[in-house]
């Protein structure tokens, strides 16, 4: 019988982060620092939210755009934290996380051999969801010593006349950068020297450390030209709700809602009635919880560093990003030897793209006294091989 799975899907390489979870699984005892989960329950008045809305019977489809309710508040929040206007009607479209909303986008874009820019390290379905729409990706390595941040020369020496977008993701996973405003402009003026699209996945906007978010669509001339893609998981401890949207041109979301309608119809009705009340009521226990990260990276970071696992300052998101080098082994023989002899998992760094050789991704959405235990059980690691 002949191979039914097409080249597309056979080129895409399995997740880098699927064999750590796999292995620690099984085994008794494990600090899980690899993964990207808020250790948060969502915070009460967002729960019963949704609970009444079961309650009420509100267990059918909504428009394929989403609620307006829904729609409305997005429109204000955006409005009120970065001065930058959308129309509910038909610039907001409400998806099923942020991953659906990056699936829509380059599916709408793309052509194949179409060219994307990723800087990398980079959230690992980046490039395959590029791949999967028929595009090319084209990554650029950043580096520790620009604070992870890419470059406006960096991109521009990357164009070619098949390059349609720019993608980019900051505060980074896995790195925890935050690019800060004048890069930004940067990025802003070769998109639009070179007519590109910027698709700007700013899902961790709310989690920044003694710095400020800049919503890209914000800066100047960009709105017409950029899609923000965000969410509820990561902010307000929403992941199994799968709320995400996507803000941008009238034409774009129009696109990508009818990519939407055919695949998934709509949102999760109870996550979406139960997203109005995160953005109206939920600011105090985003800052709560925001403060308890903010915790936990100083414990990370100080920690790390005092293990000669020398650590990148992270600027927003909930995730470490250190150098292994000083273990004399390479990022994956590091994260397989300290998973088996101390029971401590982390991703290597090398999962998420070019520039993440030598270096492991440690996330702090765990609690402050796990961490605590994991960096014992590192220090005893470090003592044998540093």
């Amino acid at each position: 019988m002949r191979n039914f799975i097409s080249n597309r899907v056979t080129a895409v390489p399995p997740s880098g982060i699927r064999k750590y979870f796999d292995i620690a699984a099984t085994m008794k005892g494990v600090i899980s620092l690899g993964i990207g989960e808020p250790d948060f329950v969502t915070p009460a008045p967002i729960l019963e939210a949704g609970i009444a809305s079961l309650r009420r019977g509100e267990t059918g489809y909504t428009s394929n755009s989403g609620t307006m309710d829904l729609r409305r508040a997005v429109a204000t929040h955006y409005e009120r934290l970065y001065g930058v206007s959308y129309g509910p009607d038909d610039e907001i479209l409400i998806t099923v996380g942020v991953s659906e909303a990056m699936y829509l986008i380059f599916t709408s874009i793309l052509d194949t051999g179409d060219e994307v820019i990723v800087p990398q390290p980079s959230f690992v379905a980046y490039t395959a969801e590029v791949m999967l729409a028929g595009g090319v990706p084209v990554p650029i390595a950043t580096r520790v010593e620009n604070d992870f941040m890419v470059t406006g020369a960096e991109i521009e020496a990357c164009i070619t006349p098949r390059t349609k977008a720019i993608l980019i993701g900051y505060p980074s996973n896995p790195t925890g950068a935050v690019m800060s405003r004048e890069r930004l402009l940067e990025v802003a003026r070769i998109a639009e020297k070179h007519d590109l699209l910027v698709i700007s996945d700013e899902i961790y906007d709310r989690l920044v450390y003694g710095v400020a978010h800049t919503c890209f669509s914000s800066l100047p001339g960009m709105r017409e030209r950029t899609m923000v893609l965000g969410g509820f998981s990561k902010d307000y401890a929403m992941t199994g709700w799968r709320i995400g949207y996507m803000l941008g041109p009238v034409d774009l979301v129009a696109a990508a809602r009818k990519v939407h309608q055919y695949t998934i119809m709509s949102a999760p009705t109870t996550g979406q009635v139960a997203a109005v009340v995160a953005l109206e009521q939920g600011e105090e226990y985003v800052e709560r919880m925001r403060l308890e990260y903010d915790r936990r990276r100083k414990l990370i970071v100080s920690g790390l560093n005092s293990l000669s696992l020398d650590c990148f300052e992270p600027r927003g998101a909930f995730y470490a990003f250190p150098s292994i080098r000083k273990s004399g082994m390479n990022e994956e023989q590091f994260c397989d030897a300290l998973l088996q002899e101390e029971q401590v998992a982390c991703i290597p760094g090398s999962a998420f793209g070019a520039g993440g050789e030598g270096f492991v991704r440690m996330a702090y959405a765990t609690s402050y006294e796990k961490i605590e235990r994991a960096l014992e059980r590192m220090q005893r690691f470090m003592q044998r091989h540093g």
